[in-house]
């Protein structure tokens, strides 16, 4: 075998290798489907944008699973993060201020229901952010699909933000996730004389229908069956996945539009 036909069958074997190790590497944005070298390639790669989404485990009635917003914020950072393109996404923080486990309030009240103070949830969220920090990001985004708990986003990141600015690494809460979106869906169901959004209602409802792609997170035979008079005040009945769509759309769309604005500004 000659030199040229050894070096041809070199080449051949190289090719077939850098294929099968570009194909090996994960495209998921998910930083826990990742390995810590896969993580490593991509923030030196420009994916210097980490995300941390918080949700909640909650009562959310007969007809919508404990973990609503857990599913809701997994999908938003992972559409936010595609649309970015130069970001991934921290594991989804489950947990929320909720109530008072002793006294059993607010949603204590129910079987189910997972509380954590104000100061564990700002915690988590402050040793997270300075984890990615430390992994290399430049700039952390902070926000949350659950109203509790919001207060401490905001102040972890306008803390982590004052200490960090001048090794040119930012943290950054979004807001408008949450509050923006809020608005936009109460002038839609105003707009379409459809009842207003309440807690588990038809907005919960619409969104979770929407990415509940394999039909195990809406008890969609309690929709029918609810209390007559809860399902006029939530209006679950009338929820629906093109409702969902529409305000699973706001939350990504708001997100993605502020964490832009806000890295343009820096």
């Amino acid at each position: 075998m000659n030199t040229q036909i050894i070096r041809v069958l070199f080449l051949g074997f190289a090719c077939i290798f850098f294929i099968f190790d570009g194909l090996s590497q994960s495209s998921s944005v998910f930083i826990e489907e990742l390995t810590s070298k896969e993580v490593q390639d991509k923030i030196i790669e420009g994916k210097t944008t980490a995300i941390y989404c918080a949700g909640s485990t909650e009562q959310n009635g007969s007809h919508l699973i404990l973990g609503k917003h857990n599913f809701i914020s997994r999908y938003i950072a992972e559409r936010v993060a595609i649309e970015l393109g130069n970001a991934l996404v921290y594991p989804i923080m489950p947990f929320a201020p909720t109530g008072d486990p002793l006294l059993k309030t607010k949603h204590m009240r129910y079987p189910g229901s997972i509380n954590v103070s104000e100061g564990v949830f700002a915690l988590v969220a402050h040793d997270v952010a300075s984890s990615a920090i430390s992994s290399g990001f430049k700039n952390i985004i902070l926000m949350g699909d659950h109203g509790g708990g919001q207060k401490a986003l905001e102040s972890v990141a306008a803390s982590l933000d004052s200490e960090w600015t001048q090794q040119e690494v930012h943290i950054y809460y979004i807001p408008d996730l949450y509050f923006k979106s809020k608005e936009n869906m109460r002038e839609y169901l105003t707009k379409n004389n459809l009842p207003a959004d309440t807690h588990a209602g038809i907005d919960d409802t619409s969104e979770l229908l929407f990415i509940d792609k394999e039909n195990t997170l809406v008890r969609v035979s309690n929709l029918k069956s609810t209390n007559e008079e809860v399902k006029r005040e939530k209006g679950i009945s009338k929820a629906s996945r093109e409702l969902g769509e529409i305000f699973v759309g706001y939350k990504i769309k708001n997100a993605v539009d502020q964490i832009r604005s806000l890295l343009s500004k820096k």
